[in-house]
Protein backbone atom coordinates (compact mmCIF):
# COMPACT_ATOMS: atom_id res chain seq x y z
CA UNK A 1 0.00 0.00 0.00
CA UNK A 2 1.42 3.45 -0.90
CA UNK A 3 0.49 6.52 0.70
CA UNK A 4 -0.54 8.80 -1.53
CA UNK A 5 0.62 12.90 -2.46
CA UNK A 6 -1.46 15.75 -1.29
CA UNK A 7 -2.73 17.50 -4.32
CA UNK A 8 -1.39 20.66 -4.98
CA UNK A 9 -4.98 22.97 -3.78
CA UNK A 10 -4.07 20.97 -0.74
CA UNK A 11 -1.23 22.06 0.00
CA UNK A 12 -1.89 25.44 -1.42
CA UNK A 13 -4.19 26.16 1.57
CA UNK A 14 -1.42 25.51 3.83
CA UNK A 15 0.92 28.12 1.80
CA UNK A 16 4.11 29.20 4.45
CA UNK A 17 3.13 32.93 3.61
CA UNK A 18 -0.11 32.27 4.44
CA UNK A 19 -0.38 30.04 7.08
CA UNK A 20 -0.67 30.19 11.13
CA UNK A 21 0.07 26.50 12.38
CA UNK A 22 -1.48 23.48 10.97
CA UNK A 23 -5.37 22.38 11.20
CA UNK A 24 -7.02 20.35 13.41
CA UNK A 25 -6.33 16.87 11.56
CA UNK A 26 -2.30 17.70 11.19
CA UNK A 27 -2.48 18.28 14.78
CA UNK A 28 -3.58 14.85 16.61
CA UNK A 29 -0.36 13.78 17.97
CA UNK A 30 0.51 17.65 19.63
CA UNK A 31 -2.51 17.70 21.19
CA UNK A 32 -1.81 14.62 22.74
CA UNK A 33 1.91 15.78 23.27
CA UNK A 34 1.98 19.90 23.77
CA UNK A 35 4.88 21.54 23.39
CA UNK A 36 5.21 22.42 27.15
CA UNK A 37 5.64 18.42 27.72
CA UNK A 38 8.50 18.00 25.15
CA UNK A 39 11.38 18.76 26.95
CA UNK A 40 10.88 16.35 30.11
CA UNK A 41 9.96 13.44 27.84
CA UNK A 42 11.74 9.99 27.91
CA UNK A 43 11.37 9.46 24.18
CA UNK A 44 13.39 12.78 23.45
CA UNK A 45 16.17 11.40 22.21
CA UNK A 46 19.52 12.31 21.15
CA UNK A 47 18.41 12.68 17.58
CA UNK A 48 15.60 14.78 18.38
CA UNK A 49 17.40 17.05 20.72
CA UNK A 50 20.06 17.80 18.36
CA UNK A 51 17.76 18.77 15.76
CA UNK A 52 15.53 21.28 17.63
CA UNK A 53 19.04 22.76 18.87
CA UNK A 54 19.70 23.33 15.24
CA UNK A 55 16.33 25.02 14.82
CA UNK A 56 16.93 27.41 18.12
CA UNK A 57 20.47 28.34 16.03
CA UNK A 58 18.51 29.27 13.11
CA UNK A 59 15.84 31.10 15.18
CA UNK A 60 19.21 33.08 17.22
CA UNK A 61 20.84 33.84 13.62
CA UNK A 62 17.69 35.02 12.39
CA UNK A 63 17.22 37.38 15.52
CA UNK A 64 20.92 38.64 14.80
CA UNK A 65 20.83 39.20 11.61
CA UNK A 66 17.68 41.62 11.84
CA UNK A 67 19.13 42.90 14.50
CA UNK A 68 22.38 44.18 12.78
CA UNK A 69 20.11 45.42 9.74
CA UNK A 70 18.30 47.78 12.20
CA UNK A 71 21.25 48.91 13.81
CA UNK A 72 22.69 49.72 10.24
CA UNK A 73 19.50 51.74 9.18
CA UNK A 74 19.65 53.44 12.23
CA UNK A 75 23.01 54.79 12.55
CA UNK A 76 24.03 52.44 15.32
CA UNK A 77 26.48 50.30 13.31
CA UNK A 78 28.51 52.51 11.02
CA UNK A 79 29.09 50.94 6.81
CA UNK A 80 32.96 50.01 7.41
CA UNK A 81 31.46 48.02 10.18
CA UNK A 82 28.12 46.50 8.95
CA UNK A 83 29.57 43.95 6.08
CA UNK A 84 31.59 42.42 8.64
CA UNK A 85 28.88 41.91 11.45
CA UNK A 86 25.99 40.61 8.52
CA UNK A 87 28.18 38.60 5.88
CA UNK A 88 29.91 35.81 8.11
CA UNK A 89 26.02 35.62 9.69
CA UNK A 90 24.41 35.41 6.93
CA UNK A 91 26.72 33.26 5.07
CA UNK A 92 26.42 30.82 7.50
CA UNK A 93 22.70 30.91 7.60
CA UNK A 94 22.26 29.82 4.28
CA UNK A 95 24.35 27.14 3.51
CA UNK A 96 23.45 25.56 6.97
CA UNK A 97 20.10 26.10 5.65
CA UNK A 98 20.53 24.30 2.76
CA UNK A 99 22.33 21.55 4.17
CA UNK A 100 19.77 21.16 6.83
CA UNK A 101 16.79 20.88 4.28
CA UNK A 102 18.54 18.53 2.09
CA UNK A 103 19.01 16.19 5.38
CA UNK A 104 15.25 16.88 5.79
CA UNK A 105 14.36 16.03 2.35
CA UNK A 106 16.40 12.93 1.62
CA UNK A 107 16.44 11.30 4.78
CA UNK A 108 14.01 12.22 7.60
CA UNK A 109 11.15 13.33 5.80
CA UNK A 110 10.56 9.92 3.79
CA UNK A 111 10.43 8.09 7.26
CA UNK A 112 8.22 10.27 9.59
CA UNK A 113 5.86 10.78 6.27
CA UNK A 114 5.25 6.78 6.01
CA UNK A 115 5.32 6.23 9.94
CA UNK A 116 2.00 7.89 10.29
CA UNK A 117 -0.08 8.51 6.79
CA UNK A 118 -2.47 11.06 8.92
CA UNK A 119 0.35 13.46 9.14
CA UNK A 120 1.65 12.51 5.05
CA UNK A 121 0.21 15.82 3.89
CA UNK A 122 2.11 17.94 6.32
CA UNK A 123 5.12 16.63 4.88
CA UNK A 124 4.18 17.35 1.78
CA UNK A 125 3.69 21.28 2.66
CA UNK A 126 6.80 20.76 4.39
CA UNK A 127 8.91 19.99 1.46
CA UNK A 128 6.80 22.78 -0.66
CA UNK A 129 8.22 25.06 2.34
CA UNK A 130 11.62 24.18 1.52
CA UNK A 131 11.12 25.17 -2.08
CA UNK A 132 9.79 28.83 -0.98
CA UNK A 133 12.58 28.98 1.56
CA UNK A 134 15.23 28.77 -1.04
CA UNK A 135 13.41 31.30 -3.65
CA UNK A 136 13.91 33.34 -0.14
CA UNK A 137 17.72 32.61 0.00
CA UNK A 138 18.65 33.59 -3.25
CA UNK A 139 16.83 36.49 -3.23
CA UNK A 140 18.22 37.51 0.38
CA UNK A 141 21.42 36.80 -0.82
CA UNK A 142 20.99 38.72 -4.33
CA UNK A 143 19.38 41.50 -2.32
CA UNK A 144 22.36 41.80 0.42
CA UNK A 145 25.51 41.41 -2.73
CA UNK A 146 23.57 44.52 -4.53
CA UNK A 147 23.70 46.92 -1.06
CA UNK A 148 27.32 45.73 0.04
CA UNK A 149 27.89 47.11 -3.43
CA UNK A 150 25.95 50.15 -2.68
CA UNK A 151 28.11 50.82 0.51
CA UNK A 152 30.93 51.55 -1.94
CA UNK A 153 29.17 54.21 -4.37
CA UNK A 154 28.35 57.94 -3.90
CA UNK A 155 25.18 57.03 -4.69
CA UNK A 156 23.08 57.80 -1.32
CA UNK A 157 19.46 57.00 -3.36
CA UNK A 158 20.95 53.95 -4.57
CA UNK A 159 21.96 52.94 -1.24
CA UNK A 160 18.99 53.49 0.88
CA UNK A 161 17.09 51.46 -2.23
CA UNK A 162 19.09 48.45 -1.76
CA UNK A 163 18.84 48.56 1.71
CA UNK A 164 15.10 48.40 1.81
CA UNK A 165 15.38 45.49 -0.88
CA UNK A 166 17.88 43.69 1.37
CA UNK A 167 15.25 44.39 4.50
CA UNK A 168 11.81 43.27 2.46
CA UNK A 169 13.95 40.24 1.16
CA UNK A 170 15.45 39.17 4.68
CA UNK A 171 12.64 39.75 6.52
CA UNK A 172 10.20 37.56 4.63
CA UNK A 173 13.07 34.72 4.41
CA UNK A 174 13.34 35.16 8.55
CA UNK A 175 9.26 35.34 8.96
CA UNK A 176 8.75 32.49 6.94
CA UNK A 177 11.38 30.50 8.28
CA UNK A 178 10.19 31.13 11.81
CA UNK A 179 6.72 29.75 11.18
CA UNK A 180 8.19 26.95 9.20
CA UNK A 181 10.75 25.73 11.85
CA UNK A 182 7.79 26.03 14.34
CA UNK A 183 5.16 23.74 12.46
CA UNK A 184 7.76 21.27 11.59
CA UNK A 185 8.75 20.74 15.24
CA UNK A 186 4.63 20.79 16.05
CA UNK A 187 4.81 17.65 13.26
CA UNK A 188 7.91 15.99 13.98
CA UNK A 189 8.50 16.31 17.81
CA UNK A 190 4.92 14.54 18.70
CA UNK A 191 5.33 11.33 16.30
CA UNK A 192 8.99 10.65 17.87
CA UNK A 193 7.47 11.31 21.39
CA UNK A 194 4.52 8.98 20.53
CA UNK A 195 6.68 6.10 18.69
CA UNK A 196 10.48 6.59 20.30
CA UNK A 197 13.25 7.12 17.93
CA UNK A 198 14.88 3.75 17.74
CA UNK A 199 11.34 2.58 16.69
CA UNK A 200 11.18 5.33 13.60
CA UNK A 201 14.62 4.16 12.89
CA UNK A 202 15.94 7.49 13.66
CA UNK A 203 17.93 7.08 17.07
CA UNK A 204 21.58 7.06 16.99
Amino acid sequence: MSIEKANPAEIEVLALASRDGWPDDLRVLLARYPREQWDGHANLGDMARFWLSRHAMFRELGATIDAVMTQFRSGALSPADFPRQLVPRLQFLLSQLDTHHQIEDHHYFPIFRAADDRLARGFDVLEGDHHHIHADMAATAETANALLRALTSSDGDALVRCGDDYAAASGLLIKGLIRHLDDEEDLIVPLILDRGEEALGVGH
